[in-house]
């Protein structure tokens, strides 16, 4: 524990970083959910003022971190047995730049809201002489699939700008595709979902999106790859890149994606799981698409494959 406030120069290594993100890495072993509390009561200052947690800092800033408990030089979050193993064994990309993982569905990317570790906390201890591992992006806990992980700060910019520029509807090769079972028919015509999507806040506190015209604009692209009575398989490809932007599309249009905890159809997912045995949300991250970074640089093209347990499901329909 430290009793002393600490007051850090902003470097060029972590120019343009969100507070955030910048303080998860600096305070190894808080919790996440401690670390947005210290920013919202105003503990954190950024050159004197507060600032909220997706502020992003320059070079030559100075932060004032508060008072606050990190690991000890050397001590490890702890991991839950098997987890890295999983994680060695989910590596489906790697260079010096990065790594692509096959996220397994139900591991958090991050510990925090009563998560003690998850992805990027996991192959920090599984790549201890990695200097740099830092998340490119997130997926759910409940989706599985594509995540990017950078190995150097200079890359993790590259990739965000990508990102954001894709998140605002701009011109970008950068691709990420998705397939999802659903559940309905999914009517075969409607290949665009063109709906804004806003953050809400329910009264017992929960976040969620909703669909809404003072949202921001999102765009996804659908196929049906097939459909029985029950289910339909699609192939989605967001265009903008929403939080949980699938999930509320799926959900307008009343076919949200089996699994759902949060938009889905309850009823019909508590009989699935007694029936058929499976829980967990039914959306992967199929494919990356990533443009040469670089000039000279070969695009960088990652394909994932759907658990077990989804791949039976596809194939049953």
């Amino acid at each position: 524990m430290s009793n002393l406030v600490q007051m850090l120069e902003i470097d060029d290594d972590s120019d343009g970083q969100r507070i955030d993100n910048l303080l998860l890495r600096l305070l190894k072993g808080v919790p996440k959910s401690r670390i947005y509390r210290i920013v919202r009561k105003g503990e954190v200052r950024l050159n004197g003022g507060r600032v909220k947690a997706d502020t992003r800092v320059k070079t030559g800033d100075t932060l004032r971190i508060p008072p606050i408990r990190t690991a000890a030089p050397g001590e490890a979050i702890p991991i839950p047995g098997g987890v890295i193993n999983t994680l060695a064994n989910s590596i489906i990309y790697e260079d010096d730049r990065m790594l692509i993982i096959n996220k397994p569905a139900g591991l958090a990317v991050h510990g925090g809201s009563g998560i003690n570790s998850g992805v990027i906390e996991g192959l920090r201890q599984l790549r201890p002489t990695d200097k740099f591992l830092e998340l490119v992006h997130r997926l759910d806990r409940g989706t599985s699939g594509c995540l990017m992980i950078a190995r150097k700060r200079s890359q993790l910019k590259r990739l965000q700008e990508l990102l954001r520029t894709k998140s605002q509807g701009g011109a970008t090769t950068f691709e990420k595709h998705y397939v999802a079972v659903v559940h309905g028919q999914w009517p075969r015509r409607r290949q665009h979902v063109d709906v804004p999507i806003r953050k809400d806040t329910l009264k017992s506190g929960e976040r969620i999106c909703i669909v809404a015209a003072d949202g921001k604009p999102s765009l996804t692209k659908v196929e049906v790859v097939r459909q029985n009575q029950q289910f339909s398989v699609l192939a989605l490809k967001p265009i903008t890149g929403r939080t949980h932007q699938i999930r509320v599309h799926c959900r307008h249009l009343h076919h949200p994606v089996v699994g759902d905890d949060k938009y889905g159809f309850d009823t019909l997912d508590s009989a699935l799981k007694q029936e058929r045995g499976f829980n967990r949300l039914m959306l992967h991250a199929a494919e990356l698409y990533i443009p040469g970074m670089e000039k000279g640089d070969e695009p960088i093209h990652v394909k994932a494959e759907p658990s077990p347990d989804m791949r039976k499901l596809i194939d049953s329909i």
